[in-house]
C-alpha cells in the first residue's frame, strides 16, 4: 500500500548514495531555452524532502527536496535577469525563473538567523549524480495544507520511513539543535560542556 504513495519522483525509485569526491554540479530552470544556471562548489549537506507551501515541488510531488550549501559555493552562471524574489518579505528569498517559475536557490538575508550563510538548492536541477541524497522529511503536516488529504497521513509517514526518512513537523534533531545553541549564544547563554 505504502508504494502508491509518490513522494517525489528523484526519490520515489529509492535514495542513491553520494558519490565519494563530489565536487558539484550546476542546476537549471526548467525552460526550453535562455535556461537560468547556477553552478554549486562541492557537496551539499542536510538534503530532506520539505512538506511545507513555500518550496518549490515539481509537478504531483508531496515534497520538495532541499539542501544547503555555503552561501560562497553557489554562483548565478547564466541568465541571472530571469530571477525574482518569489516573496520579499519571508525569510528565505526564493529566487525563482520568472518564465518556468522554478525555484533556484534559497537565501537568507538576516546575519543574525542561524541558517545565515547557507543557500537552499533543489539537488534535482542537476544532471550530475552523486549528490548526498536526502537524510530525513521535515515539516511532514504542512502537506494537508497544499490539498493531501489528512486520513492519508499515516501512509505517507509509512512510505517516507519505507525509504529511509524519518517524518518529522520540524527540521531534523540536529538541525533544531543547531537552531537553539545560536539563539542560546544569541540571548547570552553559554552552553555547557
Amino acid at each position: 500500500m505504502t508504494q502508491s504513495v509518490s513522494v517525489h519522483p528523484a526519490i520515489d525509485p529509492g535514495l542513491k548514495p553520494a558519490a565519494s569526491n563530489f565536487t558539484g554540479g550546476t542546476l537549471s530552470c526548467k525552460c526550453s531555452d535562455k535556461k537560468v544556471t547556477v553552478s554549486i562548489k562541492g557537496q551539499c549537506a542536510h538534503n530532506h524532502v520539505c512538506g511545507c507551501t513555500k518550496c518549490w515541488k515539481p509537478g504531483g510531488a508531496l515534497f520538495s527536496q532541499v539542501a544547503v550549501v555555503p552561501r560562497d559555493n553557489l554562483s548565478v552562471t547564466a541568465n541571472e535577469d530571469k530571477l525574482g524574489v518569489v516573496d520579499p518579505n519571508a525569510t528565505i528569498k526564493r529566487y525563482a525563473c520568472r518564465d518556468c517559475g522554478v525555484h533556484m536557490y534559497g537565501r537568507i538575508d538576516n546575519k543574525n538567523h542561524p541558517l545565515y550563510g547557507v543557500d537552499f538548492i533543489h539537488t534535482e536541477l542537476s544532471p550530475e549524480q552523486g549528490w548526498a541524497p536526502p537524510e530525513f522529511a521535515a515539516f511532514v503536516s504542512s502537506i494537508i495544507e497544499a490539498g493531501a488529504d489528512p486520513d492519508n497521513m499515516g501512509v505517507v509517514r509509512d512510505r517516507l520511513k519505507q525509504l529511509g526518512l524519518e517524518p518529522y513537523d520540524c527540521l531534523s534533531p540536529p538541525l533544531m539543535d543547531a537552531i537553539a545553541t545560536h539563539t542560546a549564544k544569541a540571548a547570552g547563554k553559554a552552553a555547557r560542556a
